[in-house]
């Protein structure tokens, strides 16, 4: 229905009471626009329905490739998406992304944690109502301006504008888009997962991201210590989460493989396996180990297993967890996301160290042999040094072409002093175009910045110290801030009318009529901001 049949439409309801005297139809269905989504479940519904279209859209042209920034806070991801709107008219296609990084350094009562699932498993939860409890405000904030502007129009009988504005109502595009939430390993056994899972779909997740590490055992994929698990284990937890879904009628939610695979040289246990070629023992010819001649061999405490027609010897470290073999973990990671992909995941994300499209393209390029329509999420990460992989790629692309490559030092080339080269430029170019190439070329559907605001949080803060602390006294805030807050039209600068003062003024007056004590009158200061 439209804005007007939605009032006329309401208006019956109201009118057929006589003790509703004092409701106004229109002001109810504004109140019930700026509340589109009556539960958080409802959200996680609504976006799996199309982040399955932004999946299908992409396997028809992978230049329809999606984007998403981490965030840590209900404000941060709800200014995200107000600028995306600001920017580029619509949220199509960008989502927001829940780190548990940035949960566990930023979000525990414990204080800030590494990334090794020590933090309250409710806190990722809570992050994801609040990050939709922010999108939710943005709606009825946004809405309340084309509200109070037609409002305007009508006072003015400009009957022009009034059509104009009502299309905009009609047509508004909600700023509640799809979150990617991370489950890390599960936070423990499959029920356990399943329990959790259930918390992050009824806050409002349609997409869960859940990694092959061992639980106890988890470490940031960019440290080193990483454990893995067998297939099984792995699949039990997939399985735990669809049924999350499935519990909660999100059919078509969507879950992330991860594996971190590609830098992980340890398991915690060897897999079980009942016969030559099996999942699980697909997974235990990747150990590293002796083969057992005789039993003089074996020494007290040592674990031998059939591999291969032979018995084998896997190294096992004082830790008690074993090894795998240099040089694997291509080859593990292609049977991880293949088992993942046949085994109900719809998603993969390979953890890698370095940004390289040839890198990822040759991994994803075997799996697609055996699944092909596999696609990715991929970590665009600040744990890379992006300016240096991309400056050595390139170096090593122009030796490789026989270019003279002697004025520079490839070790060194993160130096100023290479920044206005040839090299260098190439590489910005390189770095721009890397999602583009990487959705082309190696099957990334969604692309992601898993930290950008605590790096853009603690970066601005340290500019605002230095100056505000130092010679530069309040100018360092009104020329830093205020002032491009103002010359860049954001929002905040009105910090009251961002915050819901607006919205709280026209419900008391829907309430309590001219007798609202309402709080945007002439000595609010916030009025020296207008038609600036």
């Amino acid at each position: 229905m439209s804005y007007t049949k939605d009032i006329e439409a309401l208006g019956s309801v109201v009118g057929a009471q006589s003790t509703w005297k004092d409701i106004n139809p229109e002001s109810a269905v504004r109140m019930r626009l700026q509340n589109r989504f009556n539960t958080h479940l409802d959200i996680a519904k609504y976006n799996a329905k199309i982040m399955r279209e932004d999946m299908a859209a992409y396997d028809a042209d992978t230049s329809k490739y999606t984007q998403s920034l981490g965030c840590w806070h209900g404000f941060v991801g709800q200014q995200k998406m107000i600028s995306i709107k600001k920017h580029f008219g619509s949220t199509k296609g960008r989502y927001l992304y829940l780190s548990g990084w940035m949960v566990a350094a930023l979000r525990s009562e414990f204080g800030p944690l590494p990334d090794q699932s020590m933090h309250e498993k409710t806190v990722v939860a809570d992050l994801i109502r609040e990050l939709y409890t922010f999108l939710k405000q943005a709606d009825a904030w946004e809405l309340n301006h084309l509200f109070r502007a037609l409002d305007d129009a009508k006072e003015a009988g400009d009957e022009a504008k009034q059509k104009e504005i009502i299309g905009q109502i009609d047509n508004f595009e909600t700023h509640v888009v799809p979150i990617i939430a991370d489950i890390d390993a599960g936070f423990g056994n499959p029920e356990a997962t399943y329990l959790m899972a259930k918390q992050l779909i009824e806050a409002g997740a349609c997409c869960i991201q859940i990694e092959n590490q061992v639980s106890d055992e988890k470490q940031c994929g960019h440290q080193d210590g990483k454990v893995t698990v067998p297939h099984a284990d792995f699949l039990a937890k997939i399985n735990a989460v669809r049924y999350a879904f499935l519990e909660l009628g999100v059919d078509d939610g969507v879950i992330v493989a991860r594996t971190d695979s590609l830098g992980a040289g340890l398991t915690k246990q060897i897999a079980v396996t009942n016969e030559p070629g099996d999942l699980g023992d697909q997974y235990n010819a990747f150990l590293d180990g002796d083969v057992v001649e005789s039993a003089g061999d074996i020494n007290n405490g040592d674990v031998v297993i059939k591999s291969n027609g032979k018995l084998l010897k896997p190294k096992r470290l004082a830790s008690g967890l074993f090894q795998f073999k240099e040089g694997t973990g291509i080859d593990r990671v292609v049977l991880d996301c293949i088992t993942s992909l046949q085994n109900g995941a719809d998603l993969l994300w390979i953890e890698t160290e370095k940004p390289h499209v040839g890198q990822i393209a040759e991994m994803v390029n075997r799996i697609r042999e055996v699944v092909p329509d596999a696609k990715l999420v991929y970590n665009n990460s600040p744990s890379f040094n992006w300016t240096l992989s991309f400056r050595q790629q390139v170096f090593d692309a122009w030796e490789k072409e026989g270019k003279d490559v002697s004025a520079y030092d490839r070790a060194k080339l993160m130096s100023a002093d290479y920044d206005d080269t040839e090299l260098a430029q190439l590489a910005d170019q390189w770095t721009q175009n890397f999602q583009r190439d990487a959705a082309r070329e190696a099957g990334i559907f969604h692309h992601l910045i898993t930290l950008p605001t605590y790096h853009t949080v603690a970066l601005s803060t340290d500019n605002l110290a230095k100056g505000y602390f130092g010679e530069e006294g309040m100018l360092a805030y009104v020329a830093g801030v205020q002032r491009k807050e103002i010359r860049q039209g954001i929002a905040t600068v009105k910090h009251q009318d961002m915050a819901g003062s607006n919205i709280g003024d026209d419900h008391k007056e829907y309430f309590s009529g001219e007798a609202a004590l309402k709080a945007g009158g002439k000595d609010n200061t916030m009025g020296q901001f207008e038609n600036n």
